[in-house]
């Protein structure tokens, strides 16, 4: 990732990649006026069109608010959706913090990744067969594809390999969760020649963190695919984040790029001649550089802004309920008053394509980001295993497991 504007920037449109509307949400691209409208709940109406993935799903399933357009016969019509998370019950909330085995997190998902994984290497292929065999183990019955492609480096061709896992590939809707799985070429420490780049936080704990979500809530999103909800989850590992010597915009974000192109180009549900992949994704939750003590996660997107409200919520809701460790206040990690500027990051691409995404990354970065010091011993445990209840609680709350 790359910090785009200095700290302390103040959240105006002029630092948003994307120019925003009056009532900073983002415009949206490829609209047609197609399909009927029976099962469409219209909240308000005003002046502007409806993309056509809308059309074809019920308000239910759409979780964006307002999309802006042209074109006969939904021009000056403005269609407002809103998707209501479920609220848990104590006892729910009790039972999800339970399930997250912070031991497990650590010992099974995270130490396989703390090794060098650039792409294309060895280690970048052991990484990638842990986390597909991990994801395969599980009950709920994750379908698991190995997205590879390759692309011109500044080293050369290389082959990136993407992996993805979705519930239930049909489902009109998606909620993905993702993070980058390759790790960045540094120099090797000349004074031990055996020390590598690991990057434990950017970004094997929050790969850990992902496969732990996965394994924690395996019998409920079991259920949810038995169920056919009309949402289903997906799980993105992208490879290539890195640049492989200065960031550009196209040294950097290989996989990134790849996929929001790919999946811009597949028609869902297959078949479909109006609506793709990209389409179907309802929110975009990135995450990047958790791992250490006292992260600050801040909200960068006004038309996600609800979204990470239901973040803060879920961590207060923890606090109170002594579920977290070494947690010193309500509101710790997540905090909506302090704005310190873009990041370049994996959901550029998707962001771009009019996807409202969730960019879940400590900033300022952590002092030891893209130094051999981004180790295990640098990760604190019980943020770790604190920040995954937070998101299994987010989690439970979007898809009413």
């Amino acid at each position: 990732m790359f910090c785009a504007a200095s700290l302390g920037q103040d959240n105006s449109s002029e630092s948003s990649p994307i120019m925003p509307d009056e009532v900073g949400e983002y415009m949206a691209k490829d609209l047609r006026p197609v399909l009927h409208t029976e099962s469409l709940q219209i909240l308000h109406i005003s002046r502007s069109t409806l993309v056509d993935s809308l059309l074809q799903f019920t308000p239910q399933v759409f979780y964006g608010s307002r999309i802006w357009g042209l074109g006969w016969p939904w021009q000056d019509l403005d269609f407002v959706y809103s998707h209501t998370p479920k609220k848990l019950p104590l006892a729910q909330v009790r039972q999800l913090a339970d399930q997250v085995d912070g031991a497990r997190l650590w010992e099974t998902h995270l130490r396989p990744m703390l090794i060098e994984r650039v792409p294309g290497t060895a280690g970048s292929k052991a990484v990638l067969q842990h986390i597909v065999s991990q994801l395969r183990s599980l009950s709920a019955g994750w379908i698991v594809e190995e997205d590879s492609f390759q692309s011109s480096t500044p080293k050369g061709p290389v082959t990136f390999s993407n992996v993805l896992a979705v519930l239930n590939p049909s489902a009109p809707r998606r909620l993905l969760l993702a993070c980058h799985h390759d790790s960045k070429i540094l120099p090797r420490d000349p004074k031990d020649p055996q020390r590598v780049f690991v990057g434990a936080s950017d970004s094997a704990v929050p790969c850990a963190i992902l496969l732990e979500l996965a394994s924690a809530l395996d019998t409920q999103l079991r259920a949810l695919k038995q169920q056919r909800s009309a949402v289903t989850l997906q799980l993105v590992f992208f490879d290539g984040e890195e640049a492989f010597e200065e960031w550009t915009d196209t040294d950097s974000l290989y996989g990134s790029r790849h996929l929001a192109e790919l999946m811009a180009h597949t028609a869902h549900p297959p078949g479909s001649t109006h609506t793709t992949q990209l389409q179907a994704v309802d929110l975009f939750v990135l995450l990047d550089l958790l791992g250490a003590a006292e992260p600050l996660i801040v909200n960068h997107f006004d038309n996600t802004a609800h979204w990470f409200d239901r973040l803060i919520a879920a961590e207060r809701r923890l606090h109170r309920q002594g579920l977290l460790s070494s947690h010193r206040s309500e509101q710790n990690y997540f905090r909506k008053d302090v704005y310190l500027g873009p990041v370049q990051d994996d959901h550029v691409p998707f962001l771009l394509r009019g996807v409202p995404v969730l960019h879940l990354i400590s900033t300022p970065f952590p002092p030891f980001w893209h130094t051999l010091q981004d180790t295990e011993e640098n990760m604190h445990r019980p943020t770790v295993e604190n920040l995954t209840k937070i998101l299994a609680i987010f989690l439970a709350e979007y898809l009413h497991l």
